[in-house]
């Protein structure tokens, strides 16, 4: 007899013929849904964390979400995220200014109030454990095309021997040959002639004073551009002053106008969470770099000034114990954002990584600076010198082996040029220079580098071209092992990083990452990007190696201070298990820059119940500051920091300084 299926039966098949139909045409999606699957589960086991680690975002409330340009970790375990304008025009144009502090521990957030327009400004730890805040925006650019009134730079004259002109903002200049008048957009003080006397003949030689200001027509409309060259009128001058105070100015228009940074300067207090306005720079600086010297005092170079141009070479110093500042006595020409660490004797060396500005042939070359005798000692080797901006520099652990690696990078620009090379040096060799280095996992430029405390180094994200155009985050992660010259890749990041982005090492062992600004949200580049405000948290393969962690106890509540070359105990059940131990000092990052990311070998000994470490002698080497002591086992964990200071050493080298502008570099 011929078999007949049963009505369940046949509806049972033609379910399942649909269901193979609906396979046949999700195909891909039911494959890349299991996929994910498969991948969420193959990152989650034990085996996949001990070798490659794990990402995880932060969950941020929305009240304290900001476009964070700039973090630093302070002695309170807190991070500083700054955002300042936060590249929006719209938040400048509104005076609307943001800074959060964030408690990795808790998880909470609070909002601090900000003075000033902190974007793009630079920031150094100081030895009390303020963090230096200075520079920022005066200005955001307006492109070519967009430019409504005509305006440029003015310098203005004083030939009075015996006093300086203040000048408001708003004050005209008419041109006394084409008639046209611009008005000051800002303050300026000019300062005295400077009046000398041969002391053969008894003639006078008077030098006028000068200062630079933006000025602007007070109309709209090309007719009010210029084309040449002339000497301007100031308008409200009386008797000699109309004679002895002029400004000269050359073309006047409608060009691009870069950004204008501000001389404000800040210190900001972990313990008050709130900022302290201290004495302004002699400069105005957007995108600058702040450097700790050795003696506690720092280096602030380079940046965007009043008048968008790049700070000609007039470096400053700051001095926390006066909380002011004078300029070192020779100019030396930098690009923004130079990497520049202090290194070996007190010396500073500049890696060639930069951030941006600055003409592609003028001060971009490594080297090792004296700022006692401005001497500048060339390092050579670099196999593609032209591909040093947007790259990322990181002293390599242990600091005292004063070896130095740059990462990645690009062309000068806006250049689609990107490079996976590295480059590596070693200062105490007889003759310094650069060789190559594994390449990365990418062409990337804005990589982040973090010191870890394993000896190990952090590479995460970047882009392949200039802000991530046409969604070019690379969504990748390597761990640098000095020792062997080898990158071991990791586990991919959650998040694209690209301008705009950094990282920090956190007391507990973990790597925060903050930021990313791409130009474009789309490959076809038709949508602007977004900022990216999540954070980023990284939790390297020593903190999923099983069993405890080393932990070290603090017993001298109160007495955190210890001095270069005296030694302090810590209490710890793990003495045994112990091969090293380190002495951190907190990161400040922004623009691929993190010239304060420090690891110093110590020195220890094991106790009956603990361990007693020695801190190096050497003030350039650690600098005066807070730092974090971690201890590492056998294992290569890491144990959480404990945290002491380090106080300034009255012999450490400290340059001179004084309190006028030097000229210009003469190459400028």
């Amino acid at each position: 007899m011929r078999y007949r299926p049963s009505r369940r039966t046949r509806r049972l098949a033609l379910g399942l013929a649909a269901a193979c139909v609906l396979a046949g045409l999700n195909g891909p999606v039911l494959y890349d849904i299991a996929a994910d699957a498969y991948h969420d589960h193959r990152i989650r086991r034990p085996g996949y964390l001990a070798e490659n680690g794990r990402w995880q975002t932060v969950a941020v409330p929305e009240r304290y979400r900001v476009n964070t340009i700039h973090a630093a970790l302070l002695h309170t375990g807190k991070v500083l995220l700054v955002a300042g304008s936060g590249n929006d025009a719209r938040m400048f144009d509104a005076g609307t200014f943001r800074t959060v502090l964030w408690d990795p521990e808790t998880g909470t957030f609070r909002n601090i109030p900000t003075p000033a327009d902190l974007f793009c400004s630079g920031h150094a730890q100081l030895p009390d454990g303020h963090l230096l805040v200075a520079g920022g925006t005066r200005r955001y650019e307006t492109l070519e095309g967009d430019v409504e009134k005509a305006g440029g730079l003015m310098i203005v004259y004083n030939e009075n021997p015996d006093r300086a002109k203040t000048l408001t903002e708003g004050t005209l200049f008419t041109g006394r040959r084409n008639g046209k008048t611009f008005a000051a957009q800002d303050n300026l003080l000019v300062p005295r002639a400077d009046k000398t006397v041969d002391p053969d003949t008894g003639g006078v030689t008077v030098t006028p004073g000068s200062a630079r200001v933006y000025v602007e027509a007070p109309k709209k409309g090309r007719a009010h551009a210029t084309g040449a060259q002339d000497q301007y009128r100031v308008h409200g001058l009386r008797g000699a002053e109309r004679r002895n105070v002029y400004g000269i100015a050359q073309k006047l228009s409608f060009d691009k106008k870069d950004f204008q940074g501000i001389d404000t300067a800040y210190e900001f207090d972990p313990v008050a969470e709130r900022y302290i306005p201290v004495d302004p720079m002699g400069e105005a600086r957007w995108y600058p770099t702040l450097t700790t010297l050795a003696d506690g005092r720092v280096l602030a170079v380079s940046g965007l000034d009043e008048i968008g141009q790049v700070v000609p070479g007039r470096n400053e110093v700051y001095d926390p114990r006066t909380r002011s500042w004078e300029y070192l006595p020779d100019a030396r020409f930098l690009p923004t954002y130079p990497a520049l660490f202090l290194a070996g004797d007190g010396r500073v060396f500049y890696t060639g990584s930069n951030a941006g500005y600055g003409p592609a042939d003028r001060g971009r070359t490594p080297g090792v600076w004296n700022l006692e005798t401005d001497a500048f000692t060339e390092v050579p080797g670099l196999s593609r010198p032209d591909v040093l901006e947007t790259s990322m520099s990181v002293l390599l652990p242990p600091a005292q082996q004063q070896r130095y690696m740059v990462l990645g990078g690009g062309g000068v620009g806006e250049s689609a040029e990107s490079t996976a090379r590295t480059a590596l040096v070693d200062l105490d060799a007889p003759r310094p220079r650069f060789t190559d280095g594994p390449d990365l996992y990418a062409e990337v430029r804005y990589p982040t580098g973090v010191v870890l405390p394993d000896d190990t180094v952090l590479i995460a994200g970047g882009s392949g071209g200039y802000r991530a155009r046409g969604t070019g985050d690379v969504l990748a992660a390597a761990l640098y092992h000095p020792g062997r010259r080898t990158f071991e890749q990791v586990a991919d990041p959650l998040v694209g990083r690209n301008y705009h982005s950094g990282g920090l090492l956190l007391p507990d062992g973990r790597v925060m990452t903050f930021g990313s600004d791409p130009l474009f949200a789309d490959a076809d580049e038709t949508r602007p990007g977004d900022f990216e405000q999540r954070i980023g948290v990284y939790e390297p393969p020593y903190l999923h190696q099983g069993g405890d962690r080393p932990a070290l106890h603090d017993t001298r509540r109160g007495r955190e201070t210890v001095a270069l070359g005296d030694s302090v105990t810590y209490r710890t059940g793990d003495a045994r298990s112990l091969a090293r131990m380190r002495l951190i000092r907190p990161g400040s990052a922004t623009h691929v820059t993190n010239v304060e990311q420090r690891s110093v070998a110590l020195e220890f000994a094991l106790t009956a119940d603990g361990v007693r470490v020695t801190l190096p002698e050497e003030p350039w080497l650690v600098p005066p500051g807070w730092y974090m002591v971690v201890a590492v086992d056998d294992r290569g964990v890491p144990s959480e920091a404990v945290w002491l200071r380090v106080p300034a050493d009255p012999d450490a080298p400290s340059p001179a300084t004084t309190r006028r502008a030097p000229p210009p570099d003469p190459g400028y």
